[in-house]
Order: C-alpha cells, then sequence, then structure tokens
C-alpha cells in the first residue's frame, strides 16, 4: 500500500518506486536459487544467527527460508511496494517470524541498539546514501552486534573497472532500480566504523564470463563493543 502522510491526510508516494524493475528481478532471482546457486550462499549467509535480526533491503523475500531456527524474530524492511507484497507472501511460508515494513535504509523504522545481527542482501548497490544507511545500521545494533553482508561491487582488471564505472554514470541505474556496480562494500563498512571478519570473495555465476555484476562478497563485520 502507499504511505500514508499524517501531516499532509494525503497518501504519499513510495519513497523508492521501481515496478518495472521490481518485476524483472522478482523473475530473475527466483531463477538464480537454483541456476546460479544463491540458495546456497543464503545458507551460509545467514548460518549461525541467533536472536532479534534486522534484514534491510528485503526485495522479495528468498532469505526468508533460510534464516536459522534459533532467530527469534526478523524485521525485513523493503521500500518497494511490489517487492513487499511479495516478501509479505514469503514471511508466511517461513519458519522463522518475519515481520515486513516499509521504509528505506538512510532512515530505518525500528528502534536504536534494538537488534544482534543486521542483514545485507545485494543491497548496498542501490542505496541512495551508503555513509548514511552505514550509520543507521550502527544506530540500530547492540554493541557487539555483527552485519552479515552478501554484496556485488566493484572487481576485475582495469577494463572491467572501466566498464563499471561508465556504466554507472549512464544507463544501469536507471534501467536497474538505482544498482551501482562500481561500489565497495567492506570498503564502506570499514568507513562506518564497522570491524570487517572474515569475508570471502567470489564470482557469480561460477561458469561462464565474468559480467559487470559477477564480482560479490561474503562475510562478516562487527559493531565494536
Amino acid at each position: 500500500m502507499p504511505l500514508w502522510s499524517a501531516g499532509t491526510g494525503r497518501v504519499a508516494r513510495d519513497p523508492v518506486h521501481h515496478p518495472l524493475f521490481a518485476r524483472y528481478y522478482a523473475r530473475v532471482s527466483v531463477a538464480a536459487e537454483t541456476r546460479w546457486g544463491l540458495g546456497e550462499v543464503r545458507d551460509r549467509l545467514l548460518a549461525g544467527l541467533s536472536g532479534r535480526v534486522l534484514e534491510i533491503g528485503a526485495g522479495n523475500g528468498l532469505n526468508f527460508a533460510h534464516y536459522p531456527r534459533a532467530v527469534a524474530e526478523v524485521v525485513a524492511v523493503e521500500p518497494e511496494r511490489r517487492l513487499r507484497r511479495l516478501a509479505e507472501e514469503a514471511a508466511v511460508r517461513a519458519g522463522t517470524p518475519v515481520a515486513v515494513v516499509p521504509g528505506v535504509a538512510e532512515a530505518l523504522p525500528v528502534e536504536s541498539e534494538g537488534f544482534d545481527a543486521v542483514v545485507l542482501s545485494l543491497v548496498l548497490c542501490s542505496v541512495r546514501d551508503v555513509p548514511r544507511a552505514l550509520g543507521e545500521v550502527r544506530r540500530v545494533l547492540r554493541p557487539g552486534g555483527q552485519v552479515r553482508f552478501f554484496e556485488h561491487g566493484r572487481g576485475g582488471g582495469r577494463a572491467m573497472g572501466l566498464t563499471q564505472r561508465a556504466l554507472d554514470r549512464t544507463v544501469w541505474p536507471a534501467l536497474t532500480g538505482g544498482c551501482h556496480l562500481s561500489r565497495d562494500p567492506v570498503g564502506a563498512l570499514r568507513d562506518a566504523g564497522f570491524e570487517p571478519g572474515p569475508y570471502r570473495r567470489m564470482l557469480l555465476p561460477r561458469k561462464g564470463p565474468a559480467l559487470p555484476t559477477s564480482f560479490c562478497v561474503l562475510g562478516t563485520a562487527w559493531r565494536p563493543s
């Protein structure tokens, strides 16, 4: 549903509105679960989590089925209306309690220091203000809490880097719901004051030529106590 603006008494436009890309993403992401092995990646991303978890940019809710039973609650923030509806449907089927709420990464609609972990899954590429979003992640994490991240970003040699930056300056964000190819998620987390833990870089898909979207990183970072 559109967001209600209490101050004006009018229905406000969703802060993120990419209906065509949302339809495309919903189809392609489901196929990638098996074709690209993303289901296995999600298992590794979420393994060992417990307590209260905040997931930012939940998309169509494909992570929900992979949360371990030790997770008491997931609050999943998704700004795009169509994807949020799909996430709500996925939440009903999840084995873990999941509440799907509207909101953006730069202004999370949740309390400070209320979560044991925050999950970032293919979202930092498309947030409008990465430092502000990661500042919000610090705010909502308890001291010593962890960030689990699976992101794509810059990678490859000089030619690939030039290609990624050229696409970011031209057609790519407009075609893909604000996605950027040349961001550095690990560096952004470090700059925001997180302590990077173990992480691994990977290419997806694993077979075939490397694409500008192929350079991924999976890992953990910590909010200092």
